[in-house]
C-alpha cells in the first residue's frame, strides 16, 4: 500500500528542513558513484557535468578526494568527452578506492610547495578546472584559492564546495567558525579575474552557494 502520508510529510518540509535532513541522513551515508561513496549533492553533480561539457578541460584538479567517488565521477565524465585527466590531491588514502586510467594520484598537503609545483607542471599549457573539497576552514580554502586559481583557464571554473557550512548552524557547521564563504569573499576582494556564477545555483539545493567561481579575465 502506498504511504501517502509519508510523501505529504516530506513535501511539507521547508527547504531548510529538507537540507538538514539530507545532510544528516543521505549525503554522508547513502550517496555512491559506481559503488564508491561520494559526498556530493546530486544537483551539484548535474551542474558539474554541464560545466565539464562546456569547458572541455584537459585537467580537473580535485583538492580533497576522500573515498574517491567524486574522483571516479570526474574521470567517467572525462571519458564522455574523450579527453583529460583528474589530479587527485589528498593527504590520506586510507579510505580511497577509485581506480581509473585518467586519475593521477598526488598524496600530500595541497599547500605544500612541492605539491603545487608538481600540479602546476602537469597543468602547463592545459585547459584547467579546479574543485576544492578538502578542509573547509576559511584559511585553508583561501590558501587553496590563492595557490591554484592561477592555473584555472579563461572561462573555466574554480569550484569551492560546502559554503553551506557558513549559512546553517549546527549540525552542519561541525565546529567551523569561518568557512568557504568567508574565504571566497576575501578572495574576490583581491582577485578580479573571477566572478560568482549564480546560474549554477539554479536548483537552489546546492552545497556550494557562491562557490561556482568562473574565470572571466
Amino acid at each position: 500500500m502506498i504511504d501517502k502520508e509519508r510523501y505529504r510529510s516530506l513535501f511539507n518540509m521547508t527547504l531548510r528542513e529538507w537540507k538538514l535532513y539530507d545532510h544528516e541522513n543521505i549525503v554522508f551515508k547513502k550517496c555512491h558513484w559506481m559503488g564508491i561513496q561520494i559526498f556530493k549533492n546530486p544537483f551539484d553533480m548535474w551542474i558539474y557535468q554541464e560545466i565539464i561539457h562546456r569547458v572541455q578541460p584537459d585537467v580537473i584538479i580535485e583538492i580533497g578526494s576522500a573515498n574517491g567517488g567524486s574522483t571516479l565521477y570526474f574521470a567517467n565524465l572525462l571519458d564522455c568527452i574523450k579527453k583529460g585527466i583528474v589530479i587527485s590531491i589528498d593527504v590520506n588514502r586510507t579510505d580511497y578506492e577509485a581506480k581509473h586510467k585518467r586519475i593521477v594520484e598526488i598524496t600530500g598537503n595541497s599547500s605544500s610547495p612541492e605539491i603545487i609545483e608538481k600540479v602546476s607542471e602537469l597543468c602547463r599549457d592545459k585547459n584547467v578546472l579546479v574543485n576544492q573539497d578538502s578542509d573547509h576552514n576559511r584559511n585553508q580554502v583561501l590558501q587553496d584559492l590563492l595557490n591554484y586559481s592561477p592555473l584555472v583557464s579563461l572561462n573555466s571554473y574554480f569550484i569551492v564546495e560546502d559554503g553551506l557550512v557558513d549559512i546553517f548552524e549546527e549540525p552542519i557547521k561541525a565546529g567551523i567558525k569561518e568557512g568557504p564563504l568567508a574565504a571566497i569573499e576575501e578572495f574576490l576582494k583581491i582577485n578580479h579575474d573571477f566572478i560568482v556564477n549564480k546560474e549554477c545555483e539554479r536548483y537552489i539545493l546546492t552545497q556550494n552557494p557562491s562557490g561556482y567561481l568562473k574565470r572571466v579575465s
